[in-house]
């Protein structure tokens, strides 16, 4: 008894094109006429219901706005999943007693709206301001008339025949065994009664609080840290190339310092210079 059903994945286009989309007219895009309560509801009813996955640029900030818009259109929060899961880890020694730890992970949140039949389609047009890249979105719109009418029907069945039972009871129960059986008989009746009634309150709560399933995540996050290295620092001692590359490095290091030191002392040669060279005029001058 399916009335309307509308399934719309993400084309196999670029996400630049897509985000363009979403700029233009990202309200029409996510909407659909099946989330609209129209005139037709008087003689239908319909069971609606939407789910969406879609990528956001921070899950903590979207699933924020998306429960603050739920609150705002008279709905509420049945069910969220925040959660980090981790894609891999990969360790790499940054010396002899550090290892560099980057842990690749992604944040998903599933969360599960209740919202009233007639603040749905604002409702998702209202969540699509946090869509960056959108999976997937399918909205349904289930004519139930007929169901409930079944139940009615089954109720009413259920009823006429615990009284006829009840008044059997009552009139001709004589014989312990057999009023024992027909009391039975006459519960399960009476929860046949029930079950329908219940599953007519439970049809009608769906009809007037439609459903949005939400899976939303964000792009790969890095995570890196530094750890101690726990294993022998022998194992991985550097190897002679390493050892001899290192020295070298610190060689130029000690001549690079001597060479900073002399020019910090020039005025000193400088002088010497001077005093050199004054000694030498002066003493060429005395033998003469």
């Amino acid at each position: 008894m399916v009335m309307a059903a509308y399934d719309m994945e993400a084309p196999n286009v670029s996400e630049d094109a897509v985000s363009n989309n979403f700029s233009r007219s990202s309200n029409d895009f996510i909407s659909s006429s099946a989330a609209v309560v129209t005139a037709n509801d008087s003689t239908r009813r319909f069971i609606r219901t939407a789910d969406l996955k879609f990528r956001v640029k921070s899950v903590i900030d979207a699933t924020y706005d998306i429960e603050n818009i739920a609150v705002k259109n008279s709905g509420f929060v049945t069910f969220t999943n925040l959660q980090s899961r981790v894609n891999y880890v990969t360790s790499k020694n940054i010396s002899a007693d550090s290892i560099l730890e980057t842990t690749h992970y992604t944040v998903t949140n599933s969360i599960i709206l209740r919202v009233p039949n007639t603040k749905l389609d604002i409702t998702l047009k209202e969540i699509s301001r946090n869509i960056d890249y959108l999976d997937h979105r399918i909205i349904k719109a289930d004519d139930v008339a007929l169901q409930l009418l079944a139940n009615d029907l089954a109720q009413k069945r259920a009823t006429k025949s615990e009284q006829r039972l009840a008044n059997a009871i009552d009139n001709r129960g004589r014989k312990l065994n057999e009023t024992v059986d027909a009391e039975q008989l006459l519960t399960r009746q009476q929860e046949r009664a029930d079950n329908a009634k219940i599953a007519n309150l439970s049809i009608e709560y769906q009809i007037n609080f439609s459903t949005i399933n939400l899976l939303i995540y964000q792009r790969q996050t890095l995570k890196r840290e530094i750890l101690q290295n726990d294993k022998s620092i022998k194992e991985y001692e550097p190897s002679l190339w390493t050892r001899l590359v290192a020295a070298a490095k610190s060689g130029w290091n000690i001549l690079a310092a001597i060479l900073v030191f002399l020019v910090n002392i020039w005025a000193l040669f400088l002088i010497a210079g001077l005093i050199f060279v004054s000694y030498k005029l002066y003493k060429h001058k005395f033998k003469q």
